[in-house]
């Protein structure tokens, strides 16, 4: 990790330095628009929301095993253990895992409510038996533990100007908008490892159903009715960034321009979406670098006065551009 992170952040302790390392790569790695945005935090709160990251995205590697090679049955054990793990972590402030040791040391930092990890981990589990849901409020009831808990295990980390409760729900509404975004985005690599996280019933009301959508994704072929489904998904997506606005300007000011910036670029993934005609089953719909760039920028450029105001390091330019170099 970069040691002025570190450094900024008080991390010393060399097992500890090394586990939020780890977080921040798998940040670096996998998710190439948030870390984007986090490069523009106060550099003392990025590694807490490396760790958040981190441990959220070991868990789900766990359940998603892209290469296959684990059954369900090694899976459910793999997440037991690191339930287990992560338990003793919140107690003890260890952990066999790095992530854990990482979350672990950031929860009691930030005083984040231990109960957000044990939803998230429920919604986790419930992935390697569950392959679809009936209705919106079956998925929202999923993303309670999936994605909200995450917007609600950073407002302690961001700070708020508000009473905490008041930006609650726009926080959780926000985790829900981006892994809307991330299902619509990626519905065709979803349904390949037998999963379709679009309701049900909005895609039966244009008379789409899973063999329609296997057939589409094997052929690579067209169907209008697949098109008018994932439009209307666009639409409702776009109702959930709606909820979520109000909350950025409840952040403290240092914090706003990172999400600000993290909320424009996850729904310009709706923008790009729509761009290629809804054909996300076929190909990944991405936002282009310039625009993920320019998008930054101007980030930067909100940030600036800010950070002076508050006497507080800016990221610099090549930073920012190192960070949209980045690879997922």
């Amino acid at each position: 990790m970069n040691g002025r992170e570190l450094d900024a952040a008080g991390i010393t302790g060399p097992a500890l330095r090394a586990a939020y390392t780890r977080c921040r790569r798998l940040n670096a790695r996998h998710g190439r628009t948030y870390f984007l945005a986090t490069r523009l935090l106060p550099v003392e709160r990025r590694c807490a929301v490396h760790a958040l990251y981190g441990f959220a995205r070991w868990a789900d590697d766990i359940v998603d095993d892209l290469d296959r090679r684990q059954p369900p049955g090694e899976r459910d054990r793999l997440l037991r253990r690191l339930e287990s793990d992560l338990a003793h972590g919140l107690r003890s402030g260890g952990g066999e895992e790095p992530v854990v040791r990482a979350v672990a040391h950031t929860a009691e930092r930030y005083a984040i409510d231990h109960g957000l990890f044990a939803d998230f981990l429920a919604s986790m589990r419930s992935d390697l038996t569950v392959t679809d849901y009936p209705t919106y409020a079956d998925l929202r009831a999923y993303m309670h533990g999936s994605a909200a808990v995450i917007g609600l295990q950073m407002l302690p980390v961001l700070g708020t100007v508000v009473p905490r409760e008041e930006a609650a729900p726009h926080a959780a509404a926000l985790g829900v908008a981006f892994q809307l975004t991330n299902f619509l985005r990626d519905v065709g690599e979803d349904l390949d490892r037998g999963r379709v996280y679009l309701p049900a019933d909005l895609l039966a009301a244009h008379g789409v159903e899973r063999p329609l959508l296997d057939w589409s994704r094997r052929t690579g072929r067209h169907d209008p009715r697949i098109r008018a489904a994932f439009v209307e998904a666009d639409a409702l997506i776009r109702t959930v960034y709606r909820e979520a606005a109000p909350g950025v300007d409840m952040l403290e000011p240092r914090v706003q321009p990172c999400i600000r910036t993290a909320f424009v670029l996850y729904r310009g993934i709706l923008d790009a979406i729509a761009a290629d005609d809804y054909r996300v089953l076929h190909r990944r719909a991405v936002v282009p670098r310039r625009r993920r760039a320019l998008t930054a920028a101007g980030g930067l450029v909100r940030i600036v006065g800010a950070r002076m105001r508050a006497r507080t390091p800016v990221a610099s330019p090549g930073a920012v551009a190192r960070a949209e170099g980045s690879r997922r």
